[in-house]
């Protein structure tokens, strides 16, 4: 039985639908999954921690036939936010600074606790941004560039030292943003993009697949 041109092109249509479901499929499903497996891990591991630390008679497990997941990331979540609550009045900072002046004292433990608070202090501030803004600077050489993030203006002995104005900027990695380079430059010498922070990391961690949209600026006239 000979089989003609046009079954051929009607099976192989079929498979390039099918394999065409299937990685619609996984697009769809993959980071779903992948987010909710991450997501018990993380609460497993926060409960591990957590839970025999909890008093027996308020441990749900104890009196429980079986375990509530998540119980330790709530206690844990409550215990910060009544150590927030307590160290925001006056007492509760005097003893924070009783407790840092210990630590000062120590050399090794003094230089990790204030590297780590200051980290801390500007991820999480309310008052300050840890990115500023989303710029393109030329790196690493000329005619090649790469996305960077502002994080402050350069302040202090380097700005002494440098000749042109400058700012601190942040260069992730990809598709690790959590590691990069710190560089000083030149205000002259950086591209500002329109996207916000969230469409840059967005940018960087994709290797370039996710591209944020134009932002088309309104021009309001004067009235007359």
């Amino acid at each position: 039985m000979r089989i003609t041109k046009n079954e051929n092109t009607y099976k192989k249509n079929i498979f390039l639908k099918i394999r065409r479901y299937f990685f619609t499929g996984l697009a769809i499903t993959a980071p779903l999954g992948i987010t909710i497996y991450l997501s018990f891990i993380f609460i497993n591991f926060v409960d591990s921690k957590v839970k025999n630390l909890v008093p027996e008679k308020y441990n749900p497990d104890n009196y429980l036939p079986f375990d509530i997941p998540g119980t330790g990331l709530v206690v844990a979540i409550f215990s910060l936010i009544v150590i927030g609550f307590f160290t925001a009045g006056i007492f509760g900072r005097f003893f924070v600074n009783i407790g840092e002046n210990l630590i000062n004292k120590l050399p090794i433990i003094r230089s990790i606790y204030n590297a780590l608070k200051q980290i801390f202090q500007t991820i999480l501030g309310s008052s300050s941004k840890a990115f500023r803004e989303v710029v393109v600077i030329e790196y690493p050489r000329k005619g090649l560039w790469a996305i960077a993030f502002i994080t402050s203006e350069t302040k202090g002995e380097v700005k002494n030292k440098l000749k042109n104005a400058c700012v601190n900027v942040f260069l992730p990695t990809t598709p690790n943003p959590t590691s990069g380079f710190m560089l000083f430059v030149p205000k002259k010498d950086l591209i500002r993009l329109d996207m916000n922070i969230e469409e840059g990391m967005k940018l960087v961690i994709s290797g370039g697949i996710i591209t944020p949209p134009i932002r088309k600026k309104i021009k309001v006239n004067p009235q007359k």
